[in-house]
């Protein structure tokens, strides 16, 4: 039995954000009905298309679910439906992304009948603000999202990557609303989610860095990472090698492995900002040495030097990869008369585990238990009153957090947001990275670790203490607060905990009920488990790389550290997972996540196309499978750039008109994407020029008023004059000390119109120890006194001298 295998789930409308939150639930034991059109889900059509002609993005979001077929003009259709969600539990309603063909109803009333049910909806922007009527597509959204600009050559075009990135990020924020709602046994509750503001997940730290520091981030060249590097992809002897350098002693023992000693030695080039600077001068000699080994040889000699390196898998290496194979990475699909692989849950709960694959259910297909239509006794939240919207749903759930830098610190985030008490445990010898690694005297004096915006973006909402772990009185107190603690998370290395003796062994005699997540980069049971690894080596090592950009270019990274958010998200999913079982039976248990694996959702369908007929995937630059015409085009002004496209032959229509090409609007044949393809150059010739005469944002309007899908390449800082988030109220402001009211920005799940109130500042170091030590755990003000005194709690960061003089270190935390 899953833990959600008591959940009867209904999925309305066509969107990926929609299919793959139901998907998620339907991996844990959901029965999920899919309602679709006699001609099915429009999705069932997205490419990569099988040999069988079965859709692979398809595939992947919709197995181990059953499809029910209402035909809207069936005089009984709102009937059959209504009857339908009357029963259920979750209404996952997708429709105004795309109705596909779905009775009009009143879900309002079919509420008010039965009123525990939970009810999520998604949206391209949310239902009000400028851009709530906009045409929009997944590439569309990144571009206003910020995430499009910075990528490609200096010269432009910016680059965008292949569909579906909007709504994979949106399904699992929508999963955290509705399993959130679950916890505490809360029923009745409504959500909303944008899938504009959820994409913002992962450029809104970029946002607030760039204003801190200035508005310097511009695009800077394929597999280039603003703000230091070299942190990008580079060619070997065989193979492509991912390579990302930040601190000073990685920088030097890469240039140590290379032989560059010129390089480690001239002092301009110690931090990875000022390299930035150099990058020409560094990449020379960089991919010259680079191409005397394999990337194995070179991923071997960086684990040994302790450098974030990754040989960046084909789609094929994934195919074949017999440890993600192991750990349900990858995982059986039947799909029509056709067997392949694609990839599974990456919640990956050992104790209550998700489905190992599965079947796409053919349209009208039911699956499992087979109880559509059938009106039934609530089982999940039949015990519970109906939630009170003003209540946090995660209210009364502690969890401790031994988490740094942008991944952990963003799962625990979210579940302080959802109402959670989160406790954070720094160090004053190891603070968290992200409140900045500078240990030098003025640095330390002047508090500037108190001041970093991607630190207090990241941390909000929670408490915080300092403990040294790598002493036993520190280690003590961590057992007295988790002996009360529903969850522990932590993204240390793999074996760090085991070291401080907190491993899961000890944890769970200590506190049975105890969910306890590991957030390791390859898991903890990875033959690559002693690699060092950031959110780019993490993108770097999925595959997806591998199919972004045009044919013969080499792999194309994003421009952000991609890897730490999605792991981050997928994280707090799976901790929600695994207090539902809790709290149902009792038990906690362990959470192996390796963030690796959460970025191989984007890879799915290659992995699905190579498995079944050995394709290579086909890289299509800006274009696009299935939409012509698809790109990227220059405006008036420096470096102003679009991206427009057609997603069918209405929206062609509306735009070989608006571009004075009447011709092109009534010729019937060029209705058809194909007949357009085999003209695309000319096309894109046409708006090419059309948009050259306009400014970004003039074009943007004039396309939207005609209803096609198009969208501004920003840059992360553009986000926090973005119109459409400011009507939205989407950055809250909230006070803090050494930093002040500052703006920070909400989660893109809602209960009503307005976002969820952010309830305070990220804590600065060591603010609540007399607030918990005292307070909580019962220590006296001589205790307290003493664990001061011998530095064991603190509220000052440790100076690099310091440091030398303090007792205890664990130098992999």
């Amino acid at each position: 039995m899953g833990v959600f295998s008591h959940l009867q789930i209904v999925e309305l409308g066509s969107s990926v954000a929609t299919s793959y939150c139901a998907r998620l639930f339907a991996d844990f034991g959901a029965d999920v009905q899919k309602v679709e059109p006699p001609a099915g889900d429009p999705l069932r059509r997205s490419a990569p298309l099988t040999p069988g002609r079965q859709s692979a993005w398809f595939s992947f979001l919709n197995f181990n679910k059953s499809s029910i077929v209402i035909d809207a003009d069936n005089p009984e259709a709102v009937t059959r439906l209504t009857k339908l969600i009357e029963g259920c539990d979750v209404v996952v309603d997708g429709r105004k992304v795309d109705s596909a063909e779905c009775p009009a109803i009143d879900v309002v009333t079919i509420r008010q009948r039965n009123p525990e049910v939970i009810y999520l909806e998604a949206s391209w922007f949310g239902s009000e603000g400028p851009y709530s009527g906009f045409a929009a597509t997944d590439s569309t959204v990144r571009a206003l999202a910020g995430l499009i600009k910075l990528v490609g050559t200096v010269e432009g075009p910016p680059l965008h990557s292949p569909d579906f990135q909007t709504g994979i990020l949106a399904g699992l924020w929508g999963f955290i609303a509705v399993a959130s709602s679950m916890v505490k046994g809360g029923a009745g509750r409504s959500w909303s989610v944008s899938i504009f503001e959820a994409t913002l997940t992962l450029s809104e730290y970029q946002a607030f860095e760039a204003f801190a520091i200035g508005d310097v981030m511009r695009r800077i060249g394929i597999n280039r990472f603003w703000p230091g590097g070299p942190a990008g992809i580079y060619e070997t002897k065989m193979g492509w090698i991912g390579i990302t350098t930040l601190t000073p002693a990685q920088w030097h023992a890469l240039c140590d492995m290379l032989g560059l000693f010129d390089l480690r030695d001239d002092q301009a080039l110690v931090l990875a900002e000022d390299r930035l600077l150099h990058l020409e001068r560094i990449e020379r000699q960089l991919k010259a040495k680079l191409l005397a080994r394999t990337a194995r040889e070179w991923f071997a000699e960086g684990l040994k030097r302790k450098i974030p390196v990754i040989p960046v898998p084909e789609i094929s290496d994934l195919v074949r990869d017999a440890e993600k194979n192991t750990r349900s990475a990858i995982v059986p699909v039947r799909l029509g008369k056709e067997v392949g692989l694609t990839v599974g849950s990456v919640q990956r709960l050992t104790l209550t585990p998700p489905h190992r694959g599965g079947k796409v259910p053919a349209v009208g297909e039911q699956q499992g238990s087979g109880i559509a239509e059938r009106p039934r006794t609530r089982i999940a939240l039949a015990s519970s009153v109906c939630a009170e919207v003003n209540r946090p749903p995660l209210q009364g759930i502690r969890v401790v957090d031994f988490t740094m830098g942008w991944a952990g610190p963003l799962c625990t985030r979210t579940l302080a947001d959802l109402g959670a008490d989160v406790i954070k445990i720094e160090a004053i010898q190891y603070p968290d990275w992200f409140r900045g690694v500078d240990r030098r005297a003025a640095y330390v004096d002047s508090r500037m670790y108190e001041k970093t915006p991607r630190f207090c973006i990241l941390n909000r909402g929670k408490r915080g203490i300092t403990l040294d772990l790598t002493r036993p009185e520190g280690v003590a107190l961590a057992k007295r607060l988790l002996a009360g603690a529903d969850a522990v998370v932590d993204n240390y290395s793999v074996g760090v905990l085991a070291k401080l003796g907190l491993d899961y062994g000890v944890l769970s005699k200590l506190n049975p009920r105890l969910v306890i997540m590991s957030m390791s980069a390859f898991g903890t049971d990875s033959i690559h488990r002693a690699c060092r690894a950031y959110g780019s080596t993490l993108e770097q090592g999925s595959g997806l790389p591998t199919v972004v950009g045009s044919p013969g270019d080499p792999p194309v990274m994003s421009h952000n550290a991609f890897g730490d958010a999605v792991g981050g998200l997928n994280g707090c999913a799976a901790v929600l997972v695994a207090l539902m079982h809790a709290r149902n039976t009792g038990q906690g248990q362990f959470i192996d996540l390796a963030q690796i694996e959460c970025m191989m959702p984007f890879t799915a369908p290659w992995i699905t196309t190579y498995s079944i007929d050995g394709a290579q995937p086909t890289k299509y630059g800006n274009r696009h499978p299935q939409f012509v015409p698809h790109g990227c085009f220059r405006c008036a002004g420096a470096d102003e750039w679009i991206i427009i496209t057609a997603t069918d032959g209405r929206m062609w229509q509306r735009l070989a008109r608006l571009i004075g090409r009447h011709d092109w609007s009534e010729d019937e044949l060029l209705k058809s994407p194909e007949a357009r393809r085999a003209i695309e150059d000319v096309i894109e010739a046409s708006i090419a020029a059309w948009t050259l005469n306009l400014g970004a944002e003039q074009a943007m309007s004039e396309l939207q008023a005609s209803r096609i899908a198009a969208g501004v390449t920003r840059l992360p800082i553009d986000l926090l004059k973005d119109r459409h988030l400011r009507s939205r109220a989407f950055f809250q402001h909230i006070e803090r000390p050494f930093v002040g009211l500052h703006p920070q920005p909400s989660m893109p799940i809602r209960e009503g119109g307005s976002p969820c109130a952010l309830r305070k500042g990220a804590p600065t170091l060591g603010e609540h120890n007399r607030e918990i030590l005292l307070g909580e755990l019962g220590l006296s003000e001589v205790e307290i006194d003493k664990l001061l005194e011998e530095k064991i709690i603190g509220a000052e960061m440790l100076s690099e001298t310091e440091l030398a003089k303090s007792p205890g270190k664990v130098s992999s935390i």
